[in-house]
């Protein structure tokens, strides 16, 4: 039997880092062997726990990941890194490519995004581990290729949700789906669909608003420090 890949997830958010940790557990052939928070938490992990890859936010308290990619290899350490960002910044995706990272992640993202880049990542490794040519080394890394963009759950639009996702940063004490569809110009049964998604994604939680008559409805703010660049 086939040893699972080893996975650190390096996330300063700590909603999103315990999220990562789960995303991976529920990938057949991966299995999550810490978090970190910082730079520093993620050398002192790879010291005592053998890991394959690295599921690295770029933007650390600490240290940018690309910096801590570049430490790392000096050092020894030689995982592959997925590098978890919302920046789109082709410079440092260029960058990244000499320092060991195969895939890139735009938060904010679903379980079936990361799934989609773990699966992959699986087929990249084992076909470098069987590689013995030239055509071997080029399969192996066309498994990395994404056809394209990641699908969002059937129903969701990229557009929507980056409008739905500016409301509710905008609005620090948070928003119920009648707001966000006020807002945004949707209905309240699409924007609690989007809502969800988010609350799935780490990016955004929710809490029973109560003082009102009846059922309590749901309120849904923003996940600290996803406002941040990544």
């Amino acid at each position: 039997m086939t040893d699972p890949i080893r996975v650190l997830v390096v996330e300063d958010d700590p909603v999103a880092a315990d999220a990562h940790v789960m995303y991976v557990g529920r990938v057949p052939g991966f299995t999550a062997v810490g978090k970190a928070h910082t730079g520093a938490e993620a050398r002192r992990a790879l010291e005592r726990t053998q890991v394959d890859l690295l599921l690295l936010d770029l933007h650390l308290p600490d240290v940018h990941g690309l910096q801590l990619a570049r430490s790392l290899r000096a050092a020894g350490y030689h995982a592959d890194v997925i590098a978890v960002t919302s920046a789109r910044d082709l410079a440092v995706v260029r960058e990244g490519v000499s320092l060991g990272v195969v895939q890139y992640v735009l938060k904010p993202f679903t379980f079936a995004t990361l799934r989609d880049r773990l699966v992959r990542y699986a087929e990249f490794h084992a076909a470098v581990g069987e590689a013995s040519g030239q055509d071997e080394v080029d399969r192996a890394l066309a498994a990395l290729r994404a056809p394209g963009p990641a699908a969002l759950p059937k129903g969701l639009s990229a557009p929507t949700l980056e409008r739905v996702t500016g409301a509710l940063r905008e609005c620090a004490e948070g928003l119920t789906a009648a707001g966000v569809a006020e807002a945004v110009g949707i209905s309240r049964i699409t924007a609690r669909r989007y809502l969800e998604h988010l609350v799935e994604a780490g990016r955004a939680g929710r809490s029973p608003l109560y003082g009102q008559v009846g059922r309590p409805e749901l309120v849904y703010r923003w996940v600290r420090g996803a406002e941040r660049g990544r």
